[in-house]
């Protein structure tokens, strides 16, 4: 589940040309060095937790509860960054004004197949809960919608709420993007984010049959941080320098830029990330974007951009070649459709020091 955006260590940075830090503060590197000492948290406890450490920094309890719902989910999936990892920089976010953690969102829907949602600088999750139903309706009604999440936070995992488009019956298709990190072809300078695309499929019985959600660019940026905070090397395709070369140094990677997946067709579908998410939602191109994790600035801006399709609208057969599509990808052994048969444990592994400190959050 990619939507890394901007996976950056919360607090304190040196920025390069991704406004990240290329070391971490002594707190973080403790928790790099920690990463041996875990706990197994019950994920009913990270919900409440985060939940009380969001509306203890100022964030209404509807809307901590959205929020704390997406960090469990992240966490029960295993997406690590989308999860606990981004908890502290929401708290600091939500004190310093950066995120508005109590602004009611806007939505409308002035063409019957296009509903919009004025985020307000608001939470992603309050934004995309707002226009949710009127979305779906408007799909139902008219065999496909757009739907426009316009001027919020960084939504962290994509995919989460494709999720919920495709339990919703509707086939869903997202798009967003985050502050520029990557190059396009032959150039030097980002002008793009990791910019995320996602899909969802409903499989006929309020569930997914699959989904996938992952960065136009080839590596998260979070891969290439952490690289550099341990001083080790990165595969030669992740990432060029300031001068465009090609590099294995991720301090030189930081000062650079990151490269697309798949060259040319990984930019082409990180243009069209930018365009849906940025472009059409009035929101941030990612060259306006600021780093995210800072914890004073400007509000990210960000918007995410979703087509919801009706599949009862078009042909009655679709339900049945899906099944027969999974069923040629499965009958080999190790072939799979991405994000089937998710497993859902009741409780995760949370590195220690991490858990301390959200814990230390949820009681001031």
């Amino acid at each position: 589940m990619e939507s890394d955006k901007q996976n950056c260590f919360p607090v304190s940075f040196i920025r390069g040309n991704f406004g990240c830090f290329l070391k971490p503060p002594s707190h973080i590197e403790k928790r790099l060095n920690s990463m041996n000492s875990k706990l197994l948290i019950p994920l009913n406890e990270i919900e409440a937790t985060t939940k009380k450490a969001l509306t203890s920094h100022g964030a209404s309890t509807e809307i901590a509860s959205l929020v704390a719902h997406a960090v469990r989910t992240a966490e029960e999936r295993g997406n690590k960054i989308c999860g606990l990892y981004y908890v502290e920089s929401y708290c600091l976010q939500l004190k310093t004004g950066r995120v508005d953690g109590v602004i009611k969102p806007i939505v409308t829907n002035n063409k019957p197949g296009a509903v919009r949602v004025d985020g307000r600088f608001g939470f992603a999750q309050s934004a995309f809960a707002a226009g949710f139903d009127k979305a779906i309706e408007a799909a139902r009604s008219n065999g496909i919608c757009s739907y426009s999440i316009e001027h919020t936070h960084t939504c962290t995992s994509l995919g989460y709420f494709a999720e919920q488009i495709a339990k919703s019956g509707m086939l869903a298709i997202g798009a967003t993007n985050a502050s520029a990190v990557v190059a396009p072809p032959g150039g030097s300078v980002p002008v793009l984010g990791t910019n995320p695309v996602a899909m969802a499929v409903p499989d006929g019985n309020g569930g997914v049959a699959f989904q996938f959600d992952f960065s136009t660019s080839a590596i998260a940026l979070g891969k290439i941080t952490m690289a550099a905070a341990a001083n080790e090397p990165i595969p030669i395709g992740w990432a060029i320098d300031k001068n465009g070369n090609p590099t294995t140094s991720a301090e030189d990677a930081l000062e650079g830029s990151l490269l697309s997946a798949g060259g040319y067709k990984g930019y082409g579908l990180g243009l069209m990330a930018e365009i849906l998410a940025g472009a059409l939602t009035g929101s941030r191109l990612s060259v306006e974007v600021p780093p995210l994790k800072m914890p004073e600035g400007k509000p990210h801006d960000l918007g995410q951009f979703y087509i919801i399709i009706d599949v009862q609208a078009y042909d009655d057969g679709f339900l049945q070649r899906l099944g027969k599509l999974a069923d040629v990808i499965e009958a080999q052994p190790n072939a799979r459709l991405p994000g089937r048969n998710i497993p859902t444990p009741n409780e995760v592994e949370v590195d220690t020091e991490l858990w301390l400190a959200i814990k230390e959050l949820s009681n001031k």
